[in-house]
This record gives C-alpha cells, structure tokens and sequence, in this order.
C-alpha cells in the first residue's frame, strides 16, 4: 500500500544514499547498527526492542552527555517489507496495544537508484498541530543529521 501522503500534516525528509538498498536495510534493521545512527550525535541511542513483524515492539532509550539511559521511542511496527518499507508508529506499542500519547506514524521508504539508494522518511501527524509541534522539535534538522549518520554508516564500506 503507497502512503497517501498530506502536505499538510505530513514532514519528509529524502535523500540519495550512496549505497545498496541492502545496505540500507541491514543498518535499519539489525540493533547494533542501528543504535549507531538513530539518535543525532554525541547522543547515544540503545535499542531494547526491535521485533521486526507487524505488531512487534520498537523501543528505544537515549543517552544525551553520558548519562543515564532514558525514554526515547515506544512504538510498535505495523509493516516490514523486506528491502523495501518500513512503517511503525508510536501510538500502538507491542502486541497492538494503544499508547499513552500517540503523536505519529512514519512510513520508511527504500528504492532503487543509479546512485545508490533512494531514502525517504515520511512522519505522518493526526493534526496540523502535531506537524507543527513536530517542526518546531525540530524534525527537518533531527531526522536529516540521523540520515545523515545513516549514509555515512553504509557508505563508509560500499562505493558506487
């Protein structure tokens, strides 16, 4: 199913990695990985559940300065197509189960391209005061830095 995608309640961050979709897939998909880019640096990121099945938990603490690890992502992954999508929201958590305070779904995107891997990012609001809230949190500037770790993290061992 193709997101149907509203500019007015949706944030997108896109770009080209220089690596193969498989690339791709493996650091969103493999916990050591992950955790090495999901958080914008010198923050640490610790994945504590990563069920990669519709209905499976996806939950992560953050580190900021060294400190104590804390609450980050609580959500539950609603699809995962092999190499291709990857869609989790955080108003369900694991099992389907609501959530406290849902606030959004993202909808993660890989294609082919000549270069390498197109990446797209979709974070999907129930409002236009979410989207705001989310901008103003800084979405465009903290979901470009993490994937901005990500190509860095995939093209380090394969050039196109």
């Amino acid at each position: 199913m193709t997101p149907s995608l509203n500019p007015d309640l949706d944030l997108t961050v896109a770009r080209i990695i220089k690596a193969p979709r498989a690339a791709v897939w493996r650091a969103w998909t493999d916990p050591a990985s992950f955790e090495q880019w999901w958080i914008p640096a010198p923050a640490k990121c610790k994945v504590v559940e990563m069920d990669l099945r519709p209905g499976g938990g996806f939950v992560t603490r953050m580190s900021e300065n060294g400190g104590d690890f804390t609450p980050h992502l609580s959500g539950c992954f609603l699809a995962v197509d092999a190499l291709e999508r990857i869609v989790f929201t955080n108003a369900l958590v694991g099992g389907w189960r609501p959530a406290e305070q849902p606030f959004m779904t993202a909808i993660i995107t890989l294609k082919d391209h000549p270069a390498g891997t197109d990446y797209a990012a979709h974070a999907m609001h129930k409002n236009n005061a979410d989207k705001k809230m989310h901008a103003d949190l800084g979405f465009h500037d903290g979901w470009g830095t993490v994937v901005e770790q990500l190509a860095r993290l995939v093209e380090q061992g394969h050039r196109i």
